[in-house]
């Protein structure tokens, strides 16, 4: 590669380190490389525990916006600071090898303490703390911030502090690991911490390929699981769950632990694995953990006792909820139902000219009844940007997708080849697409692959807002609700469909759930 990569890091010593260690391995390729520290938010803000700042990716978010604006390559993070959601357009490129995972206290004085009933502990993170007041509840756990070398001079500082927490691996890393330090083997560490991680752009390919080579293929397959476990609990990096993974005898095995913040309740699961039979080894300790009450704990952390001020009629994502404004408590739960239909062999015997698909529920009940290899279609069009990836990751090649229908049946009026559409569709649908092409006359086939079901629920009369992501919403939400407050609708459709009921509708800039947000965000600003 001619051109320098420039290689983008928060500008602490601790990130530096581990920028300077990619740089290295890039280097030893023959690439030429630049680094270019940027200050991030977590690094500014230090009057407040990681868990309140109020946004997702405190540690990344910065890097994330320099790499969208184009002033770096790639992106160097500690592994367990990244969102499990990662921003549109950017991907995770290469895992490095793992160093210590543990997290190790570090005293002023003695170890005494530890059997004393009163001793202050010092961390910032809400993981750690849950988990010593669960093995020490008399203890008193008080918050810390800043980089390595500004909480170990605060605790030598503090009079009243016995001890703070650390990563072992930053400790480690940066030679300042004092030699009485104590590695809390029985603390269950974040998920995929004491692994670096890089980004970049997705459709940079010949820098992912360079990222690709530097790659640890185990390293990456622990923090996959670590990290789908926490994603499966709808934790962010700042809730407080642990999750452990690593490979023995060709074996993984596996640790998680969801607690309350105060460590009076704690859910943990270990599983073992055999390498190659692991793919559903995180499903499988989510679901343990939800069932056995993690799913009501996670509720009372997320909820407290503040009160529902905006409703989503999608259920989001623990990332998801962490983009949300300060004053904004969300609830979600799905509205609408999907049950994927059969779809009859008849339909696919011969090839396809022209396909409509605009859901990726649409692209679930193809790929469900039949393989890539049985999908012959010529061309296929579709709705959204997450649709066409989904596509083209199971099926085949998409031949235009546009953000909304209407735009996607005036494209196939002008430019489509033929006379025929076969439109892969839900019972329940709006008829923008067969209505344009019908009164071009293009025959549309309509072929219902999925069913669509009506599941709202009452809310609560403290709500101002509702978040909509298609006309079904709309209509199930009006089937248990009156139309109050806003409606913050997902596009032009759905806000169609809720200008019948509501007042004050208002339409996101992308179709996409995190672009509803920041709407919801706008209003609240």
């Amino acid at each position: 590669m001619s051109k320098i990569i420039r290689i983008g890091t928060r500008d602490s010593e601790l990130a530096l380190w581990q920028a300077k260690t990619v740089q290295s391995i890039i280097e030893q390729l023959g690439h030429k490389t630049v680094i270019v520290p940027v200050k991030s938010t977590g690094d500014l803000v230090l009057n407040k525990p990681i868990y309140e700042l109020g946004i997702t990716g405190v540690f990344t978010k910065t890097l994330d916006i320099a790499m969208l604006n184009d002033d770096i390559d790639i992106a160097v993070h500690s592994f367990k600071d990244v969102p499990t959601l990662l921003p549109a357009g950017i991907v995770q490129a290469a895992v490095i090898k793992r160093g210590n995972v543990r997290d190790t206290l570090v005293f002023k004085d003695n170890e005494e303490f530890l059997s004393q009933k009163d001793a202050v502990i010092a961390t910032g993170s809400l993981r750690r703390r849950a988990q010593w007041l669960n093995r020490y509840p008399t203890h008193t756990v008080e918050d810390i911030r800043g980089n390595v070398n500004l909480r170990l001079q605060k605790l030598e500082d503090n009079d009243n502090w016995n001890a703070a927490i650390f990563a072992a691996a930053g400790l480690g890393r940066i030679d300042k690991r004092p030699e009485d330090a104590i590695n809390l083997n029985w603390m269950i560490p974040a998920p995929a911490q004491g692994a670096i991680m890089v980004t970049a752009l997705e459709e940079d390919e010949e820098i992912r390929a360079i990222c690709a080579e530097i790659n640890h293929e185990e390293t990456e397959i622990c923090t996959t699981i670590e990290r789908k476990f926490l994603n499966l609990l709808e934790g962010g990096c700042s809730a407080p769950i642990g999750a452990l993974a690593f490979i023995k005898d060709e074996e993984i095995n596996f640790t998680g632990v969801l607690l309350s913040p105060d460590g009076s309740k704690k859910i943990e699961v270990t599983r073992n694995e055999k390498l190659g039979e692991h793919h559903n080894l995180a499903q499988f300790c989510a679901e343990y953990v939800i069932e056995r009450g993690g799913k009501r704990l996670m509720d009372e952390i997320k909820l407290s006792d503040k009160k529902i001020n905006i409703y989503s009629t999608k259920r989001l994502t623990e990332d998801q909820r962490l983009l949300f404004h300060n004053d904004v408590v969300a609830d979600s739960s799905d509205f609408a139902k999907i049950n994927l239909n059969r779809i009859h062999p008849s339909i696919l015997k011969k090839e396809i000219e022209n396909v409509i698909i605009t859901s990726k529920n649409g692209v679930e009940s193809l790929t469900t009844n039949y393989s890539a290899a049985e999908l012959q279609f010529k061309n296929i069009y579709c709705v959204g940007r997450r649709t066409k990836r989904m596509i083209e990751k199971r099926i085949g090649p998409v031949k235009f997708a546009a953000n909304y229908a209407q735009d996607l049946a005036e494209h196939l009026v002008e430019f489509m080849e033929g006379t025929e559409v076969t439109y892969f569709c839900s019972n329940l649908h709006l008829d923008t697409i067969p209505t344009i092409l019908g009164e071009n006359n293009i025959t549309v086939k309509e072929v219902e692959a999925y069913e669509t079901k009506y599941d709202g629920k009452a809310i609560a009369d403290s709500v101002e807002g509702v978040m909509f992501y298609s006309p079904s919403t709309v209509e199930s939400y009006i089937q248990k609700n009156k139309a109050k407050g806003v409606a913050f609708c997902i596009g032009t459709t759905t806000a169609d469909e809720a200008k019948k009921y509501f007042e004050d509708v208002r339409i996101a800039k992308v179709p996409t759930v995190e672009s509803v947000v920041e709407l919801v965000n706008e209003f609240y600003i």
